[in-house]
């Protein structure tokens, strides 16, 4: 599982992060404060407080993949997976 800090503020930038997030073949999910979202589905993002820190889990072991899809995004303030 890897997981990633991010930052949606305008309707183009979670417009290409929901892109993104269709090329993968597992569950990516949104977390926003206590709430879990399909990082696939638009309204669902939508459905989230975007003013409050979100985190990306990627259900993937491939954490270069993950940075490499995300890395030209420049909104997206990638981070090292959550120790707990």
């Amino acid at each position: 599982m890897v997981r990633r800090k991010v930052k949606l503020e305008e309707i183009s930038e979670i417009q290409e992060f929901n892109r993104i997030c269709f090329q993968f073949d597992c569950d990516m999910d949104l977390v926003g404060g206590k709430y879990y979202v399909d990082a696939k589905s638009i309204m669902g993002i939508f459905s989230l407080n975007l003013d409050l820190p979100l985190e990306l889990i990627a259900d993937t072991d491939d954490e270069k993949l993950v940075d490499e899809k995300f890395a030209t995004v420049s909104y997206t303030h990638l981070t090292l997976p959550t120790i707990r």
